[in-house]
């Protein structure tokens, strides 16, 4: 069974540009387009990661990183902030609401599948 993605960005070209690099890569992906849609897309699958682009309409990525960290029953969810908001402040931000990384646009393919594979390495 392939891991499960959830990649939330309301950017349709991002979005589809994800989904079509993360499937080649050989992962799951469920895509959503809202903050709002990403929080019962992770609740709904339970995937092994969530990408989640920050600035998105009804919630931020922020925001649906605090309220997945807040249940114990997604405990072991990894959570990638992606975004264009890349000054010190965004990314502790970021960090102390619970995501394992902060990536920032635009990126290098290559390191984001790579970064998302180490997320996803089993802790030795």
């Amino acid at each position: 069974m392939n891991t499960r993605i959830v990649v939330a960005d309301d950017e349709p070209n991002i979005l589809v540009s994800l989904e079509f690099l993360l499937q080649r890569e050989g992962f799951e992906v469920t895509l959503a387009r809202d903050g709002q849609e990403a929080l019962d897309a992770v609740r709904a699958v339970r995937p092994a990661l969530a990408l989640l682009d920050v600035m998105m309409p009804r919630l931020s990525g922020l925001d649906v990183c605090q309220q997945l960290r807040a249940d114990d029953s997604l405990a072991g969810l990894r959570i990638v902030l992606l975004t264009a908001k890349g000054r010190d402040t965004d990314v502790a931000k970021g960090l102390a609401l619970g995501a394992d990384a902060y990536l920032t646009k635009p990126f290098a393919t290559k390191a984001l599948v790579q970064r998302l594979r180490q997320l996803l390495e089993p802790a030795a």
